[in-house]
C-alpha cells in the first residue's frame, strides 16, 4: 500500500511543481510581451517597466490570455499602433515558447 501512496504523492509533487512552472513562465511571457508592445507604444526606461507590469497585472482579470490580449490590444488601439489581433496574439505565442525556454533553464 505504501508504493501506491508513495506514487500517488510523487505524482502531486509534480503537478504542483509544472503548476508553479507554467505560472512563472506566463508571467515571464507577460513581462516580455509588455516591453514589447510598450516599445510599440513609444515608452523606454522607467516607464516601459511600468507598463510592463501593468501587462503582468492585467493577467489576473480573468482566466486565460484573453484579458492580457484585450489590454494590448486596446493600449494599441488608443494609441494607432498598426498592429493586427493576429500578430498581437502571434507574439503572445512565441514569447510563451521564449519564457517557457528560460523558466526551464532556471529550474
Amino acid at each position: 500500500m505504501s508504493g501506491i501512496n508513495d506514487r500517488e504523492k510523487a505524482f502531486e509533487n509534480k503537478f504542483a511543481h509544472d503548476e508553479a512552472l507554467k505560472f512563472k513562465a506566463q508571467a515571464r511571457r507577460n513581462k516580455l510581451l509588455g516591453q514589447w508592445a510598450a516599445e510599440k507604444l513609444g515608452k523606454a526606461g522607467d516607464d516601459a517597466e511600468t507598463y510592463a507590469k501593468e501587462v503582468i497585472r492585467s493577467d489576473f482579470e480573468e482566466p486565460g490570455d484573453d484579458d492580457v490580449f484585450r489590454k494590448i490590444r486596446a493600449d494599441f488601439d488608443e494609441a494607432g499602433v498598426d498592429q493586427s489581433d493576429h500578430q498581437i496574439r502571434r507574439t503572445m505565442e512565441e514569447l510563451m515558447q521564449t519564457a517557457m525556454e528560460q523558466v526551464m533553464k532556471e529550474a
